[in-house]
Protein backbone atom coordinates (compact mmCIF):
# COMPACT_ATOMS: atom_id res chain seq x y z
CA UNK A 1 0.00 0.00 0.00
CA UNK A 2 1.13 3.56 -0.67
CA UNK A 3 2.31 5.47 2.36
CA UNK A 4 0.01 8.23 3.55
CA UNK A 5 1.69 11.61 3.20
CA UNK A 6 1.70 14.16 6.02
CA UNK A 7 2.88 17.75 6.03
CA UNK A 8 4.01 19.04 9.43
CA UNK A 9 4.42 22.82 9.79
CA UNK A 10 6.13 23.84 13.05
CA UNK A 11 8.70 26.55 13.83
CA UNK A 12 10.28 24.73 16.81
CA UNK A 13 13.04 22.58 15.30
CA UNK A 14 13.24 19.94 18.02
CA UNK A 15 9.49 19.47 18.19
CA UNK A 16 9.31 19.34 14.39
CA UNK A 17 11.87 16.53 14.31
CA UNK A 18 10.12 14.70 17.14
CA UNK A 19 6.75 14.80 15.35
CA UNK A 20 8.37 13.63 12.15
CA UNK A 21 10.02 10.69 13.93
CA UNK A 22 6.81 9.67 15.67
CA UNK A 23 4.83 9.63 12.44
CA UNK A 24 7.54 7.98 10.35
CA UNK A 25 7.73 5.13 12.87
CA UNK A 26 4.00 4.64 12.22
CA UNK A 27 4.71 4.27 8.50
CA UNK A 28 3.77 7.73 7.25
CA UNK A 29 5.75 9.74 4.69
CA UNK A 30 6.44 13.07 6.39
CA UNK A 31 7.54 16.38 4.88
CA UNK A 32 8.22 19.37 7.12
CA UNK A 33 8.15 23.17 6.92
CA UNK A 34 8.99 25.84 9.51
CA UNK A 35 6.13 28.28 8.83
CA UNK A 36 3.07 28.83 6.68
CA UNK A 37 4.94 30.41 3.77
CA UNK A 38 7.31 27.44 3.58
CA UNK A 39 4.36 25.09 3.94
CA UNK A 40 2.63 26.58 0.89
CA UNK A 41 5.87 26.29 -1.07
CA UNK A 42 6.09 22.60 -0.15
CA UNK A 43 2.50 22.02 -1.30
CA UNK A 44 3.32 23.26 -4.78
CA UNK A 45 5.04 19.91 -5.38
CA UNK A 46 3.75 17.75 -2.50
CA UNK A 47 0.06 17.09 -1.85
CA UNK A 48 -0.37 15.63 1.64
CA UNK A 49 -3.15 13.38 2.90
CA UNK A 50 -3.17 15.38 6.15
CA UNK A 51 -1.66 18.59 7.54
CA UNK A 52 -0.47 19.20 11.10
CA UNK A 53 0.33 22.86 11.73
CA UNK A 54 1.33 25.00 14.68
CA UNK A 55 -0.56 28.25 15.21
CA UNK A 56 2.17 30.61 16.49
CA UNK A 57 4.71 30.87 13.67
CA UNK A 58 6.70 33.69 12.02
CA UNK A 59 5.77 35.24 8.65
CA UNK A 60 2.47 33.34 8.39
CA UNK A 61 0.73 31.80 11.40
CA UNK A 62 -1.34 28.64 11.41
CA UNK A 63 -4.68 30.39 10.91
CA UNK A 64 -3.41 32.29 7.87
CA UNK A 65 -1.83 29.14 6.50
CA UNK A 66 -5.11 27.27 6.91
CA UNK A 67 -7.03 29.99 5.06
CA UNK A 68 -4.53 29.97 2.18
CA UNK A 69 -4.79 26.18 1.93
CA UNK A 70 -8.58 26.28 1.80
CA UNK A 71 -8.48 28.86 -1.00
CA UNK A 72 -7.40 26.03 -3.32
CA UNK A 73 -10.38 23.78 -4.22
CA UNK A 74 -8.12 20.77 -4.72
CA UNK A 75 -6.79 21.12 -1.14
CA UNK A 76 -10.14 21.60 0.59
CA UNK A 77 -10.63 17.86 1.39
CA UNK A 78 -7.24 17.59 3.16
CA UNK A 79 -7.77 17.10 6.94
CA UNK A 80 -6.14 19.88 8.97
CA UNK A 81 -5.01 19.55 12.59
CA UNK A 82 -3.90 22.55 14.62
CA UNK A 83 -1.00 21.90 16.99
CA UNK A 84 -0.37 24.61 19.56
CA UNK A 85 0.64 25.43 23.12
CA UNK A 86 -2.43 27.59 23.49
CA UNK A 87 -5.24 26.14 25.53
CA UNK A 88 -7.65 29.06 25.67
CA UNK A 89 -11.23 28.32 24.68
CA UNK A 90 -11.26 31.21 22.21
CA UNK A 91 -8.37 29.75 20.23
CA UNK A 92 -10.06 26.37 20.02
CA UNK A 93 -13.32 27.96 18.92
CA UNK A 94 -11.53 29.96 16.22
CA UNK A 95 -9.87 26.84 14.86
CA UNK A 96 -13.16 24.96 14.81
CA UNK A 97 -14.95 27.93 13.25
CA UNK A 98 -12.42 28.00 10.42
CA UNK A 99 -13.18 24.36 9.75
CA UNK A 100 -10.11 22.56 11.10
CA UNK A 101 -10.74 18.87 11.73
CA UNK A 102 -8.98 18.73 15.12
CA UNK A 103 -6.93 20.63 17.68
CA UNK A 104 -4.07 19.16 19.77
CA UNK A 105 -2.60 21.13 22.65
CA UNK A 106 1.13 20.93 23.50
CA UNK A 107 2.57 19.19 25.40
CA UNK A 108 0.84 16.13 23.98
CA UNK A 109 1.18 12.39 24.36
CA UNK A 110 2.77 10.84 21.23
CA UNK A 111 0.04 8.20 21.20
CA UNK A 112 -2.59 10.95 21.15
CA UNK A 113 -0.97 12.42 18.04
CA UNK A 114 -0.89 9.01 16.35
CA UNK A 115 -4.53 8.26 17.20
CA UNK A 116 -5.78 11.66 16.00
CA UNK A 117 -3.78 11.50 12.76
CA UNK A 118 -4.91 7.92 12.07
CA UNK A 119 -8.56 8.65 12.76
CA UNK A 120 -8.62 11.79 10.62
CA UNK A 121 -6.94 10.08 7.68
CA UNK A 122 -9.34 7.15 8.02
CA UNK A 123 -12.33 9.47 8.13
CA UNK A 124 -11.12 11.40 5.08
CA UNK A 125 -10.68 8.13 3.18
CA UNK A 126 -14.19 6.99 4.08
CA UNK A 127 -15.65 10.32 2.94
CA UNK A 128 -13.65 10.20 -0.28
CA UNK A 129 -14.79 6.65 -1.05
CA UNK A 130 -18.41 7.50 -0.32
CA UNK A 131 -18.14 10.60 -2.51
CA UNK A 132 -16.56 8.63 -5.35
CA UNK A 133 -19.27 5.99 -5.12
CA UNK A 134 -21.98 8.64 -5.11
CA UNK A 135 -20.33 10.40 -8.04
CA UNK A 136 -20.16 7.20 -10.05
CA UNK A 137 -23.84 6.50 -9.35
CA UNK A 138 -24.76 10.06 -10.32
CA UNK A 139 -22.65 9.85 -13.48
CA UNK A 140 -24.41 6.64 -14.48
CA UNK A 141 -27.80 8.22 -13.80
CA UNK A 142 -26.91 11.22 -15.94
CA UNK A 143 -25.65 9.00 -18.78
CA UNK A 144 -28.79 6.85 -18.65
CA UNK A 145 -31.21 9.75 -18.35
CA UNK A 146 -29.66 12.04 -20.92
CA UNK A 147 -29.08 9.27 -23.43
CA UNK A 148 -32.76 8.37 -23.10
CA UNK A 149 -33.98 11.96 -23.08
CA UNK A 150 -31.86 12.83 -26.11
CA UNK A 151 -32.21 9.65 -28.13
CA UNK A 152 -35.98 9.24 -27.86
CA UNK A 153 -37.04 12.66 -29.21
CA UNK A 154 -34.21 12.73 -31.75
CA UNK A 155 -35.27 9.33 -33.04
CA UNK A 156 -38.83 10.61 -33.33
CA UNK A 157 -37.81 13.78 -35.16
CA UNK A 158 -35.44 11.92 -37.47
CA UNK A 159 -37.86 9.09 -38.19
CA UNK A 160 -40.84 11.27 -39.04
CA UNK A 161 -38.67 13.59 -41.13
CA UNK A 162 -37.26 10.65 -43.11
CA UNK A 163 -40.74 9.30 -43.79
CA UNK A 164 -42.05 12.71 -44.82
CA UNK A 165 -39.17 13.26 -47.24
CA UNK A 166 -39.36 9.80 -48.77
CA UNK A 167 -43.11 9.97 -49.36
CA UNK A 168 -43.59 13.71 -49.80
CA UNK A 169 -45.04 13.41 -53.29
CA UNK A 170 -47.64 10.79 -52.45
CA UNK A 171 -48.30 11.36 -48.74
CA UNK A 172 -51.95 12.14 -47.89
CA UNK A 173 -52.54 15.42 -46.06
CA UNK A 174 -53.70 13.62 -42.91
CA UNK A 175 -50.57 11.48 -42.69
CA UNK A 176 -48.37 14.49 -43.36
CA UNK A 177 -50.11 16.31 -40.52
CA UNK A 178 -49.47 13.32 -38.24
CA UNK A 179 -45.79 13.36 -39.13
CA UNK A 180 -45.59 17.06 -38.30
CA UNK A 181 -47.22 16.42 -34.92
CA UNK A 182 -44.64 13.72 -34.18
CA UNK A 183 -41.78 16.03 -35.15
CA UNK A 184 -43.17 18.80 -32.95
CA UNK A 185 -43.51 16.47 -29.94
CA UNK A 186 -39.87 15.46 -30.28
CA UNK A 187 -38.77 19.07 -30.71
CA UNK A 188 -40.80 20.15 -27.68
CA UNK A 189 -39.21 17.47 -25.55
CA UNK A 190 -35.71 18.52 -26.62
CA UNK A 191 -36.60 22.15 -25.95
CA UNK A 192 -37.75 21.30 -22.44
CA UNK A 193 -34.51 19.44 -21.80
CA UNK A 194 -32.40 22.41 -22.89
CA UNK A 195 -34.52 24.84 -20.86
CA UNK A 196 -34.18 22.70 -17.74
CA UNK A 197 -30.41 22.49 -18.10
CA UNK A 198 -30.20 26.25 -18.62
CA UNK A 199 -32.38 26.71 -15.53
CA UNK A 200 -29.84 24.71 -13.51
CA UNK A 201 -27.16 27.17 -14.62
CA UNK A 202 -29.34 30.08 -13.47
CA UNK A 203 -29.82 28.32 -10.13
CA UNK A 204 -26.12 27.74 -9.58
CA UNK A 205 -25.11 31.29 -10.52
CA UNK A 206 -27.62 33.00 -8.22
CA UNK A 207 -29.53 34.37 -11.19
CA UNK A 208 -32.92 33.29 -9.81
CA UNK A 209 -32.50 35.38 -6.66
CA UNK A 210 -31.44 38.40 -8.72
CA UNK A 211 -34.45 38.03 -11.00
CA UNK A 212 -36.79 37.84 -8.03
CA UNK A 213 -35.32 41.00 -6.49
CA UNK A 214 -35.89 42.82 -9.78
CA UNK A 215 -39.24 41.35 -10.84
CA UNK A 216 -40.95 40.27 -7.62
CA UNK A 217 -44.39 41.79 -6.98
CA UNK A 218 -46.70 41.72 -3.98
CA UNK A 219 -49.94 39.95 -4.92
CA UNK A 220 -53.03 40.78 -2.84
CA UNK A 221 -54.62 37.38 -3.52
CA UNK A 222 -52.30 34.60 -4.58
CA UNK A 223 -55.27 32.25 -4.82
CA UNK A 224 -56.08 33.64 -8.27
CA UNK A 225 -52.61 32.71 -9.56
CA UNK A 226 -52.87 29.21 -8.12
CA UNK A 227 -56.37 28.62 -9.52
CA UNK A 228 -55.33 29.77 -12.98
CA UNK A 229 -52.27 27.49 -12.92
CA UNK A 230 -54.33 24.51 -11.80
CA UNK A 231 -57.00 25.02 -14.47
CA UNK A 232 -54.31 25.09 -17.18
CA UNK A 233 -53.76 21.40 -16.30
CA UNK A 234 -57.45 20.52 -16.35
CA UNK A 235 -57.37 19.16 -19.91
CA UNK A 236 -54.48 16.83 -19.06
CA UNK A 237 -56.37 15.62 -15.99
CA UNK A 238 -59.57 15.06 -17.96
CA UNK A 239 -57.66 13.02 -20.53
CA UNK A 240 -56.53 10.69 -17.76
CA UNK A 241 -59.88 10.63 -15.97
CA UNK A 242 -58.53 12.56 -12.97
CA UNK A 243 -60.74 14.94 -11.00
CA UNK A 244 -59.43 18.38 -10.00
CA UNK A 245 -60.53 19.72 -6.62
CA UNK A 246 -59.78 23.35 -5.75
CA UNK A 247 -60.00 24.55 -2.15
CA UNK A 248 -58.78 28.13 -1.84
CA UNK A 249 -59.21 29.98 1.44
CA UNK A 250 -60.72 33.46 1.02
CA UNK A 251 -58.99 36.63 2.22
CA UNK A 252 -55.47 35.28 1.94
CA UNK A 253 -52.69 37.66 3.01
CA UNK A 254 -50.61 39.31 0.28
CA UNK A 255 -47.50 37.44 -0.84
CA UNK A 256 -44.46 38.77 -2.68
CA UNK A 257 -43.74 36.51 -5.65
CA UNK A 258 -42.47 36.51 -9.20
CA UNK A 259 -45.50 35.03 -10.94
CA UNK A 260 -43.46 33.25 -13.62
CA UNK A 261 -41.45 31.42 -10.94
CA UNK A 262 -44.53 30.37 -8.97
CA UNK A 263 -46.47 29.14 -12.00
CA UNK A 264 -43.41 27.23 -13.23
CA UNK A 265 -43.00 25.50 -9.86
CA UNK A 266 -46.74 24.76 -9.65
CA UNK A 267 -46.71 23.35 -13.17
CA UNK A 268 -43.90 20.94 -12.32
CA UNK A 269 -45.69 19.73 -9.19
CA UNK A 270 -49.01 19.36 -11.00
CA UNK A 271 -47.36 17.51 -13.90
CA UNK A 272 -45.89 15.04 -11.40
CA UNK A 273 -49.24 14.62 -9.65
CA UNK A 274 -50.89 13.81 -12.98
CA UNK A 275 -48.06 11.54 -14.14
CA UNK A 276 -48.03 9.42 -11.01
CA UNK A 277 -51.79 9.19 -10.49
CA UNK A 278 -51.64 6.34 -13.03
CA UNK A 279 -55.28 5.18 -12.86
CA UNK A 280 -58.58 6.75 -13.82
CA UNK A 281 -60.95 7.89 -11.11
CA UNK A 282 -58.21 9.49 -9.01
CA UNK A 283 -58.37 12.99 -7.55
CA UNK A 284 -55.86 15.82 -7.33
CA UNK A 285 -56.57 18.46 -4.71
CA UNK A 286 -55.04 21.93 -4.81
CA UNK A 287 -55.56 23.62 -1.47
CA UNK A 288 -54.44 27.13 -0.46
CA UNK A 289 -54.52 28.15 3.21
CA UNK A 290 -52.69 30.43 5.60
CA UNK A 291 -51.04 29.56 8.90
CA UNK A 292 -48.39 31.19 11.10
CA UNK A 293 -47.83 34.09 8.67
CA UNK A 294 -47.32 31.63 5.80
CA UNK A 295 -49.39 30.96 2.73
CA UNK A 296 -49.46 27.21 2.05
CA UNK A 297 -50.22 25.73 -1.36
CA UNK A 298 -50.73 21.97 -1.02
CA UNK A 299 -51.00 19.68 -4.05
CA UNK A 300 -52.27 16.24 -3.05
CA UNK A 301 -52.58 13.28 -5.38
CA UNK A 302 -53.86 9.73 -4.97
CA UNK A 303 -51.03 8.22 -6.92
CA UNK A 304 -48.32 5.64 -6.40
CA UNK A 305 -46.72 7.46 -3.46
CA UNK A 306 -43.08 7.31 -2.40
CA UNK A 307 -41.26 4.90 -0.13
CA UNK A 308 -40.22 6.48 3.16
CA UNK A 309 -36.58 5.58 2.50
CA UNK A 310 -36.65 7.52 -0.78
CA UNK A 311 -38.10 10.79 0.54
CA UNK A 312 -34.70 12.24 1.47
CA UNK A 313 -33.50 11.74 -2.14
CA UNK A 314 -36.40 13.46 -3.86
CA UNK A 315 -34.66 16.77 -4.41
CA UNK A 316 -31.36 15.37 -5.66
CA UNK A 317 -30.37 16.31 -9.19
CA UNK A 318 -31.09 13.73 -11.89
CA UNK A 319 -32.76 11.51 -9.29
CA UNK A 320 -35.85 9.61 -10.34
CA UNK A 321 -37.40 7.34 -7.77
CA UNK A 322 -37.97 3.77 -8.95
CA UNK A 323 -37.12 4.59 -12.55
CA UNK A 324 -36.35 0.92 -13.13
CA UNK A 325 -39.90 0.01 -12.09
CA UNK A 326 -41.74 2.97 -13.60
CA UNK A 327 -40.65 4.49 -16.90
CA UNK A 328 -40.73 8.25 -16.48
CA UNK A 329 -40.15 10.94 -19.01
CA UNK A 330 -37.79 13.66 -17.88
CA UNK A 331 -34.33 14.20 -16.45
CA UNK A 332 -35.09 14.15 -12.75
CA UNK A 333 -34.61 17.92 -12.51
CA UNK A 334 -38.24 18.96 -12.10
CA UNK A 335 -38.41 18.89 -8.30
CA UNK A 336 -34.92 20.36 -7.98
CA UNK A 337 -35.91 23.31 -10.14
CA UNK A 338 -39.27 23.75 -8.41
CA UNK A 339 -37.57 23.89 -5.01
CA UNK A 340 -35.02 26.43 -6.23
CA UNK A 341 -37.71 28.63 -7.77
CA UNK A 342 -39.63 28.68 -4.50
CA UNK A 343 -36.46 29.16 -2.44
CA UNK A 344 -35.57 32.21 -4.54
CA UNK A 345 -38.82 33.76 -3.22
CA UNK A 346 -37.87 32.93 0.40
CA UNK A 347 -40.19 29.93 0.45
CA UNK A 348 -39.76 26.18 0.69
CA UNK A 349 -41.38 22.96 -0.49
CA UNK A 350 -42.31 20.20 1.94
CA UNK A 351 -43.41 16.69 1.07
CA UNK A 352 -45.39 13.96 2.78
CA UNK A 353 -46.09 10.65 1.08
CA UNK A 354 -47.33 7.13 1.70
CA UNK A 355 -46.52 4.41 -0.79
CA UNK A 356 -49.57 3.25 -2.80
CA UNK A 357 -51.68 5.98 -1.17
CA UNK A 358 -50.42 9.28 -2.56
CA UNK A 359 -48.29 12.35 -1.98
CA UNK A 360 -48.69 15.94 -0.84
CA UNK A 361 -46.24 18.62 -1.93
CA UNK A 362 -46.71 21.86 -0.01
CA UNK A 363 -45.30 25.20 -1.07
CA UNK A 364 -44.87 27.60 1.83
CA UNK A 365 -44.39 31.31 1.13
CA UNK A 366 -44.07 34.08 3.73
CA UNK A 367 -46.85 36.64 3.87
CA UNK A 368 -45.66 40.01 2.61
CA UNK A 369 -44.98 42.74 5.15
CA UNK A 370 -44.59 45.66 2.74
CA UNK A 371 -46.68 47.19 0.01
CA UNK A 372 -46.81 46.36 -3.65
CA UNK A 373 -43.82 47.45 -5.74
Amino acid sequence: MDKKRILVVEDHDLLLLAIRDILEVEGYEVVTATDGVAGLEVMETFTPDLIVADISMPRMDGYQFFEHVREHPEWVPIPFIFLTARAEREDRLRGKALGAEDYITKPFDPQELVVVVSSRIGRAKAIRQATETEFEELKQQIITLLSHELRTPLTSVYGYTELALEEASSLPAGDFQQFLVGIKKGADRLTNLVEDLLMVVRMDTGQLEREFRLLGTTYPNIGDVVEQSARLHKAAMDARGIELELDIQPNLPPVRIYEHFLTDALSRLLDNAIKFSRKKGKRIQVKVTTQDNLVQIAITDEGVGIEASELSKLFERFRQINRAKMEQQGTGLGLVIARSLIASMDGEIKVASVENVGSTFTIELPAATGTSQ
